[in-house]
């Protein structure tokens, strides 16, 4: 059930320019494979696990609204941009992984002596985790994070709980630790000992043993400095910059910078309004050289697939479309394409025109052998019009610098 607020947008200048990366610290960087698991079988789209993957990404965004409220003491300037619903809601690089178009996960070690751990890397978070020997029945077939082993291992004697959009909870204990990624280490981090995972995060339907935040400490559950920003404050990395591709084949996270083997001119950039999740504002949405939607903050967020609008600002998209159709006997707010899908989309992101390729925006045929596929924009009850998550269906087609220490997120054309 969804309730409605009056809502406020804070109006924020948003300057753009398109220059270098001001370190270019790409050759000292270390870079983690990365690679991508779809939410299609055989081809056939699966519109239940896409409809919860925007149900848990607006309640996670949701969730890092009131967060950030109770760390900072005043209220993010988006969140009554979302009609709440009854729920709770030195440098390197590493391989990345995304399970069912949801997050995208690769290795990182934690501890003394030193265990390794697949997590998920999300920008829409900040919180590391993993499952503790107490989680039982509900983290089997996790590698665990037993503390009592690690002779670096501090307890915080404090809780955590960590609520998700489809009704998943992480309960467990705080800790600081060494966690390191590749040789890149954070010698008092805090994380996360689960006791409790919830169904969703069974290694039937999470691969990952954990996640691992890449946002803002004033959205961290713990009110923490998250991973990253750690390693910045104790040196570990010369560059406060994570550059990332995602792809169907060599994808990549690259801690401390970026690779410039895999982009190429310079980068556009925006600054952050909120140091949170990462937000900005996108200028325009065009189909076929037409602006269909004008200026809108949005949340780039790796932990979404879609692009996640709202039904206005969505239904505009999908006019332009020759062949394209709504489809709520798939789920509400989910529209449909041709397979054969080939007309022109871009999102302007302060003077950068990023085209969507067809492959990126067609999420797979609604049936084997159908002739219309499901479309990578979902329009979402929750959303007003002062507010978008652009998921991978967007950040596929461009290489992401991550720029903690300017506060701002930059875009270039990929190799």
């Amino acid at each position: 059930m969804y309730f409605s607020l009056p809502f406020i947008l804070a109006s924020l200048p948003f300057l753009t320019a398109a220059v270098p990366l001001a370190d270019s610290p790409a050759s000292r960087g270390i870079a983690i494979a990365i690679t991508k698991r779809g939410n299609t079988f055989n081809g056939v789209a699966d519109p239940s696990e896409l409809l919860s993957s925007v149900g848990r990404s607006v309640a996670k965004i949701q969730t890092g609204f009131t967060t950030y409220e109770r760390n900072t003491g005043v209220a993010h300037p988006l969140s009554k941009s979302i009609k709440l619903s009854g729920r709770a809601a030195g440098s390197g690089g590493d391989p990345l992984t995304d399970f069912s178009a949801k997050l995208w996960f690769g290795t990182i070690s934690v501890g003394t002596p030193a265990v390794t751990f697949k997590v998920d890397f999300d920008t829409g978070s900040s919180d590391l985790f993993l499952p503790s020997p107490k989680c039982g029945s509900t983290c089997s077939g996790h590698n665990v994070y037993d503390t009592s082993k690690s002779s670096t291992a501090q307890d915080l004697s404090k809780t955590f709980s960590l609520a998700f959009g489809d009704g998943s909870t992480v309960t467990g204990e705080q800790f600081t630790d060494v966690v390191s990624i590749v040789n890149l280490t954070a010698k008092s981090q805090t994380l996360g000992a689960a006791t409790q995972y919830s169904s969703g995060f069974s290694s039937d339907q999470f691969p990952a043993d954990g996640l691992m935040g890449m946002g803002f400490q004033s959205i961290s559950q713990y009110n923490a400095p998250p991973v990253f920003q750690t390693l910045i404050s104790e040196g570990a990395v010369t560059s406060q910059v994570f550059g990332t591709k995602f792809a169907v084949s060599g994808s990549e996270l690259f801690i401390g910078g970026t690779n410039s083997a895999l982009y190429t001119g310079s980068f556009t950039y925006l600054p952050l309004t909120v140091e949170a999740a990462w937000q900005a504002s996108f200028t325009s949405i065009s189909v076929n050289g037409k602006s269909v939607v004008g200026s809108t903050a949005a949340i780039f967020d790796t932990g979404t697939t879609q692009i996640v609008g709202d039904p206005t600002g969505i239904t505009a998209i999908f006019n332009s479309i020759s062949g394209a159709q709504a489809a709520p006997q798939l789920g509400d707010g989910i529209y449909t394409i041709p397979c054969s899908f080939n007309t022109p989309i871009s999102i302007n992101v302060g003077g950068k025109a990023v085209s969507i390729s067809p492959a990126s925006f067609n999420l797979g045929a609604i049936s084997q052998g159908s002739n219309t596929c499901v479309a990578g924009a979902f329009a979402s009850p929750t959303l007003t019009t002062d507010f978008w998550i652009l998921g991978d269906v967007f950040l596929q087609n461009v290489y992401t610098a991550w720029d903690v220490g300017g506060g701002r997120i930059g875009f270039a054309t990929l190799a």
